[in-house]
C-alpha cells in the first residue's frame, strides 16, 4: 500500500471527528437558543440542564446515524473526499425526516414536550419550525467543518510525505517530476 493510500483512513477519521465535535457544539448552541420556544423554559434550572444534556446527546446520535446511513445509501466509501455533496444532501434529508417523525410523535402523540406560544409552527405539519431549521443548518455546517478537517489533515499528511521523500511537492507533483 502506498503511503498516501495508507493515510486515507486517518484523514477520514479526522473528518468524522470534526463532524462529531462540530455537531455537538452547534447542537448545544441551538438547543440553548431555542429553549424559550418550549414550555420546558418555565421549569427549574436542573430540569432544563438535564433536558439540554439529553437533547444534545440525542442530536449527536441522530447526526452520526444520519451520516453513517448517508454514506451507506450513497455508497460514498471515500467520504469526505468523494461524494461529499451527495452524502450531505442525504444526511440532511435523513435528519429532517427523523425530526418530522420525532416532533410529531413527541408533541402530538406522547406529549413528551410542548411548544410555547413563541414557537412558530408549520401549519400543515403541526410541528415547530425551529427543529426543522436546526436539521438543515446544523448538519450542513458540521459537514462543512468535517470537509475542512479532512482537507487540513490531508494537507498535513501530504506535507509529511513530501518531506520524507526529500523534495517539495507542488499540486501533488514533486519538483523532480515524481508523482
Amino acid at each position: 500500500m502506498a503511503p498516501a493510500e495508507a493515510a486515507w483512513p486517518g484523514r477520514r477519521f479526522t473528518a468524522f471527528g470534526c463532524y462529531v465535535l462540530a455537531s455537538a457544539a452547534l447542537n448545544t448552541v441551538w438547543e440553548v437558543a431555542q429553549l424559550p420556544l418550549y414550555t420546558l423554559w418555565n421549569t427549574t434550572f436542573r430540569t432544563i440542564f438535564i433536558a439540554l444534556l439529553h437533547c444534545t446527546a440525542g442530536d449527536v446520535v441522530i447526526a452520526v446515524s444520519a451520516l453513517a446511513a448517508a454514506v451507506l445509501l450513497t455508497r460514498s466509501w471515500n467520504w469526505p473526499f468523494v461524494g461529499r455533496l451527495r452524502v450531505a444532501i442525504t444526511a440532511v434529508a435523513i435528519g429532517v425526516a427523523y425530526t418530522l417523525y420525532s416532533e410529531h410523535v413527541n408533541t402530538a402523540i406522547r406529549g413528551t414536550w410542548t411548544y410555547s406560544d413563541l414557537m412558530p409552527v408549520v401549519p400543515w405539519l403541526g410541528i415547530g419550525l425551529s427543529p426543522l431549521v436546526q436539521w438543515i443548518v446544523v448538519p450542513s455546517l458540521a459537514l462543512a467543518a468535517a470537509a475542512r478537517g479532512g482537507a487540513a489533515r490531508r494537507c498535513e499528511t501530504d506535507k509529511r510525505l513530501s518531506a520524507s521523500r526529500g523534495s517539495r511537492a507542488i499540486g501533488g507533483t514533486h519538483l523532480d517530476g515524481r508523482p
